[in-house]
């Protein structure tokens, strides 16, 4: 197990890889999606057992990883 951010792990034998919330199996994609589908904090933390922190560390690392996209668009 990897910490690639406060709060967010990666290991190979946990869902393949992803990136997931320290000490869980949830992934960083799902907790996205849900919030993306408009299911709120309470019960995604209910849902999945985990923190409000670690549904802000996983908007934290998303967002990161946004940040860095360099974009090229070809003409």
């Amino acid at each position: 197990m990897r910490e690639i951010t406060k709060g967010i792990t990666v290991n190979q034998g946990v869902r393949f890889g992803k990136p997931v919330i320290k000490g869980t199996r949830v992934t960083v994609d799902v907790v996205l999606g849900k919030l993306a589908g408009g299911i709120g904090f309470e019960e995604i933390m209910k849902e999945y057992d985990i923190t409000k922190r670690d549904i802000l560390n996983a908007i934290n690392y998303a967002a990161d990883l946004v940040g860095r996209e360099e974009i090229r668009i070809a003409s």
